[in-house]
């Protein structure tokens, strides 16, 4: 999977992150209605379709079958992962957010394809988010769990070398890249690939 992870509620903001090099975007949207999820996530669909990019939508395994999407992206709270694989097939991208080690093994075992970490610092994009966990765990999860692992949760782009040093396989970035995003993103992909290629 491509290790630099969009987290989006826009299709001109997603526009702008393909243009950047995005290729891996996930469609989370908390507070519209239904009809509107539904026209947006169709519209995304299109957008990341012609662009040959990944599109996994945020909790919802109805909409994200309803709009073809390539997956889905689960909370601890939401329907079991077993649930999202029966309702998606087997071929679908089923990741889950996790915040301990525990809930990283468990993930792999009941059978994700990725999982998201964090928060790795505050962040101000979630209302309920947990305490930031810092970028220590992840060595120890990677030394346990074999799945890709994105870290999430007020990163900066300075902070990406000691999240890939800890061997995480992506991060994923919100208000990180707001502004000019298509810059923006274009300036974290081509530092995550540098240092991926450092590493070898």
């Amino acid at each position: 999977m491509f290790p630099f992870y969009f987290i989006t509620d826009s299709e001109a903001a997603t526009a702008q992150a393909i243009a950047g090099g995005a290729r891996l975007i996930q469609y989370r949207d908390k507070v519209s209605t239904r009809n509107v999820l539904y026209e947006t996530a169709k519209s995304l669909r299109q957008i990341t379709a012609q662009a040959g990019a990944t599109l996994i939508i945020n909790d919802q395994i109805d909409l994200a079958l309803a709009v073809g999407a390539d997956g889905v992206h689960l909370g601890q709270d939401d329907l079991p992962i077993e649930v999202a694989r029966k309702i998606l097939g087997s071929a679908a991208i089923v990741g889950i957010s996790t915040h301990t080690q525990e809930e990283a093994i468990e993930a792999e075992c009941r059978g994700a394809d990725y999982i998201g970490f964090g928060p790795i610092f505050k962040t101000k994009t979630k209302n309920n988010a947990q305490a930031p966990v810092g970028v220590s765990p992840i060595v120890q999860i990677k030394q346990t769990v074999r799945i890709p692992l994105y870290a999430i949760g007020g990163i900066a782009l300075t902070d990406v070398p000691a999240i890939f040093s800890a061997g995480a396989d992506g991060v994923a970035a919100i208000s990180a890249v707001s502004g000019d995003i298509e810059t923006n993103v274009r300036e974290w992909i081509k530092t995550i690939l540098a240092l991926q290629s450092q590493m070898g």
